[in-house]
């Protein structure tokens, strides 16, 4: 059972995985990058964006490689998610560029480097294959739970802000326009109380001749 336990743990431990959560504000006409490292050709890479609130809820981004040549790219999109492989060791670029609009934009995005090397098992390990076989696909399975429970929060998480924001943006146009409405209706009972003061002023002034 030791040895079970044992080659579990190696199992959830095989896969390493660097991950970078974060938000960033981006104010009008600004460009952001953040930067991640990439130690062996091969290793899996993910990013995952969501525009929370700002605008249309849109902003251009790329992705670029330690030579700086585009890996991925996209203009004026609300969100992505995507996985890639590394064709080169150093450090990639993720940029954000808010230059389509004049209003700030506030991004939700995950960075996430994991490689997974490959296990030898001795002979000692041999007999415990099956056991090593049963053991992955359960851990497997609850991974890629995770990863929808995980994405399934996201969605969610993005949809209120976005919600949030549009609530906010429509309680200003309604406060304004109703500031508006008020003042033209000042104002049109102000012209017309100075328009019928003007004409009896006017109409008491007459003299008629018999």
């Amino acid at each position: 059972m030791r040895a079970v336990s044992a080659l579990a743990t190696g199992i959830l431990l095989a896969a390493v995985a660097r991950a970078t959560a974060l938000t960033s504000l981006l104010l009008a006409n600004q460009r952001a990058c953040f930067y991640a490292d990439v130690d062996g050709i091969g290793e899996k890479i993910g990013f995952y964006f969501a525009v929370q609130s700002g605008g249309s809820f849109e902003i251009d981004w790329v992705v670029m490689d330690p030579d700086d040549k585009i890996v991925v790219e996209g203009d004026n999109e609300r969100q992505g998610d995507f996985i890639f492989t590394a064709k080169k060791i150093g450090e990639y670029s993720f940029c954000f560029a808010n230059e389509a609009t004049a209003t700030d934009k506030l991004v939700d995005f995950d960075i996430m480097v994991e490689s997974e090397p490959r296990r030898v098992l001795s002979a000692q390990q041999a007999p415990l294959k099956e056991h090593t076989s049963a053991l992955e696909e359960s851990t497997y399975k609850l991974n890629g739970l995770l990863n929808s429970v995980t994405r399934t929060q996201k969605y969610f998480h993005t949809r209120h802000h976005r919600n949030y924001s549009t609530v906010i943006s429509t309680q200003s146009r309604i406060f304004w326009l109703t500031l508006v409405e008020c003042v033209a209706i000042i104002g049109m009972g102000l012209v017309q109380i100075w328009i019928l003061k003007t004409f009896f002023s006017r109409s008491g002034n007459r003299r008629f001749k018999v």
